[in-house]
């Protein structure tokens, strides 16, 4: 069974590294529907894994110059403290029960549909952004528009596991358009890491992370990322986005409606 997770780590590292999205998105409904995994013990694990492997990109893009603090700040302001609550949310509720497993599993299958829809509008999203640049919403409230996103993002991570990325991505591109890819990407990046480290740790704290799976995960995706990084300029990427939304759809729905 750790061949079979480190292959899967393999796998999904493989499509992290060609689409740029697709870690807990495709980690954690894996853990879920074909290797049977407790929901909040998958989604634990898988938020330790994020943590663990953002942070060498966080250096990357620091040492680069690719992220803006500011923003990163402004998220981190909204998506810690939520995250903070939700976990305490979760640690009230009655122990033994199916609780816990009804939520995180439901959340995840929203959390899927809103990634896929991120992954195939989102250029539309940007481009609706731009036109409305200079709106007075945007001019008078973007610092505070900018915690909220961190809240709800905190809230869909702590539960999820997912968000961090794609959904991330997409709100700074949209609340953002002037600003650089490279530095949209980079500021998501170095959010993402206290929010799952801060998740995973709450997580572990209430019994939901398996270490053993974590180092299993972490042995094959780290590989798998270098390679998909290394052949990413060979493959459609517009193709393989629309593959991987579809994917979503699907799990999302199963877990949502099952």
């Amino acid at each position: 069974m750790d061949i079979l997770y480190t292959l899967s780590g393999f796998a999904v590292g493989a499509i992290v590294g060609l689409t740029g999205v697709g870690g807990g998105s495709l980690m954690t409904p894996l853990l879920v529907l074909v290797f049977g995994v407790h929901p909040a013990t998958a989604v634990g694990t898988d938020l330790l894994y994020a943590a663990m492997t953002k942070a060498g990109g966080t250096v990357a893009h620091g040492r680069k110059g690719h992220i803006d603090w500011t923003i990163t700040s402004r998220l981190a302001l909204g998506s810690i403290p939520a995250a903070a609550i939700t976990l305490w949310i979760l640690s009230q509720l009655p122990k033994g029960s199916n609780a816990i497993g009804a939520i995180i599993a439901n959340g995840l299958g929203f959390a899927l549909l809103l990634t896929a829809v991120a992954i195939l509008f989102g250029r539309k999203l940007r481009d609706y952004a731009a036109q409305h640049d200079d709106s007075p919403l945007r001019q008078c409230c973007l610092g505070k528009i900018t915690v909220a996103v961190g809240a709800i993002l905190g809230v869909l991570v702590t539960i999820s596991s997912v968000g961090a990325g794609a959904l991330g991505v997409a709100a700074l591109f949209f609340l953002y358009p002037k600003l650089s890819p490279v530095k949209i990407v980079g500021s998501d990046v170095a959010h993402a890491v206290p929010l799952t480290l801060v998740a995973g740790l709450g997580h572990w704290m209430l019994g939901g992370v398996d270490w053993a799976l974590l180092g299993s995960l972490l042995l094959g995706s780290l590989p798998g990322i270098w390679l998909g990084t290394q052949v990413s300029a060979k493959v459609p990427e517009h193709i393989l986005r629309r593959i991987l939304a579809s994917m979503l759809v699907l799990i999302g729905s199963k877990l949502v409606f099952a």
